[in-house]
């Protein structure tokens, strides 16, 4: 085509824009009618204009499509091989299995798996080296691709204490990256964001996190693998992942590791309910969506009825196909950085990436992730958050459709409660007030169960 289609418009500025708008709101205030603010403190404008971009976006390279992950809990061995067996001829790409001990047949568990083109990780809930040396070496003798998925630091967010202590687990980690011959850090970064985290403070905590590594471990030849959970914030989301990966290439290169990082995103449980929750559905269909246009490399989908149900057939089953529509009938997986053009998530992502910058030289000037967590600043943080999160949950600024807005009272769920949905008490000598997750709904859910008859 050799004239172009809008060659024939007049260009307008975004002062022209503007004038039309405050025109149109008939004297209404520009700012207090049509900028809202995140609970990032990032001021959302109406439109984004060219006129006021820094930095034209750049072009959409060639197509890198995401990998559909399968999570699997390695109770039976035999069991799980079987399930993952079953589940890669149903549209599973890659399988994730946690591992609880030491005592997992590696020979059972991965009988008769293909070793083409698929990826496997192994999630440990205990640290040991000699087991990780197992695993690695039976990767490579049998000519699996393996990912381990090692976090310390996690360990001691979440329960409060560390597998060991400081000193031998970053001795342990030391020894492994020895021998290491394939990627075994990882940042689960997920417990941030469903303790009620903002998306900065997820970012730079990520970041902090990452940092940890990089001082206590020696040169790290391998690559660093990132866990995330997404919420409902669609756009944001997407931008949340895109300024994390800048991130990270930014502080690698300061310690000469040039190897990009791995992100595995999945939807966050902090927005999920119990009643209405079929939701759940529309829910992480979105989530997932924001984690394929943020460019993450491998998507784990949460089961609707994951809040309330032991993992099942068809939760499993519902999860992964939303995947696979969206994969092979939506075609997302045919563009590479589709976001780039977009000057209002190319704007939100440089504001993201800059406000969670300034937060980690802040935590870093105070001794660093491991130090604030011990003297309970990150948790404070944290909590302060959560608690203006969950005040415009209650106030019906925060919308969880069927839950704080249009509830079908009709919903009975107490017979339906197969796992314990709420915050779990726990009373025990920790070294650190662990970070507690904890989901929106669960105060007016616990309210609703009492109420049933």
């Amino acid at each position: 085509m050799e004239n172009k289609l809008f060659d024939a418009f007049e260009k307008v500025s975004s002062k022209q824009w503007k004038q039309k708008i405050q025109y149109e709101l008939k004297g209404a205030d520009y700012n207090d009618t049509l900028v809202w603010e995140s609970l990032e403190g990032i001021k959302v404008k109406p439109f984004y204009h060219r006129d006021e971009v820094q930095t034209k976006p750049s072009a959409s390279g060639n197509a890198k499509p995401f990998t559909i992950l399968q999570n699997i809990f390695v109770h039976d061995v035999s069991k799980s091989n079987k399930r993952a067996l079953e589940t890669l001829s149903r549209g599973a790409e890659s399988i994730r299995f946690t591992i609880e001990n030491d005592t997992a047949s590696l020979v059972e568990l991965m009988q008769n798996l293909p070793k083409d083109n698929t990826t496997y990780f192994f999630s440990l809930t205990f640290l040991s080296a000699d087991f990780v040396s197992k695993v690695m070496h039976f990767g490579t003798k049998n000519y699996y691709k393996f990912i381990l998925q090692l976090d310390s630091i996690h360990q001691l967010g979440k329960d409060g204490n560390w597998f060991g202590n400081l000193d031998k687990d970053f001795q342990k980690l030391n020894q492994i990256n020895g021998q290491a011959t394939t990627s075994f850090i990882t940042i689960d970064s997920t417990l941030y964001q469903n303790a009620g985290a903002n998306m900065v403070q997820q970012l730079a905590y990520t970041l902090a996190h990452v940092n940890e590594y990089f001082n206590r471990i020696g040169t790290l030849k391998q690559s660093i693998t990132i866990q995330v959970s997404v919420g409902s914030n669609y756009f944001f989301e997407i931008a949340k992942l895109r300024a994390l990966r800048i991130l990270f290439n930014t502080l690698a290169k300061e310690y000469n590791h040039n190897l990009d990082c791995i992100i595995i995103a999945t939807p966050t449980k902090r927005n999920k309910t119990l009643y209405d929750y079929n939701v759940n559905l529309l829910r992480t269909t979105t989530e997932c969506m924001s984690a394929v246009l943020g460019n993450a490399n491998y998507i784990s989908n949460l089961p609707y009825d994951a809040l309330y149900h032991k993992d099942n057939e068809f939760g499993d089953r519902i999860a992964r196909n939303q995947l696979l529509i969206l994969k092979h009938e939506s075609y997302f997986d045919l563009v590479s950085n589709p976001a780039d053009g977009s000057y209002y998530i190319e704007e939100i992502t440089q504001q993201l990436a800059e406000k969670s910058l300034l937060l980690f030289k802040d935590i870093e000037a105070n001794g660093g992730l491991i130090t604030q967590l011990i003297e309970g600043n990150i948790q404070k943080k944290i909590a302060e958050s959560a608690a203006k999160e969950q005040e415009w949950f209650e106030s019906g600024k925060e919308v969880l459709l069927g839950t704080n807005k249009h509830p079908n009272k009709n919903d009975r769920m107490k017979h339906d409660l197969e796992l314990y949905p709420f915050v779990k008490q726990n009373p025990r000598k920790t070294l650190i007030s662990p970070i507690i997750e904890k989901r929106l709904a669960e105060k007016l859910e616990q309210e609703r169960l009492a109420e049933e008859k």
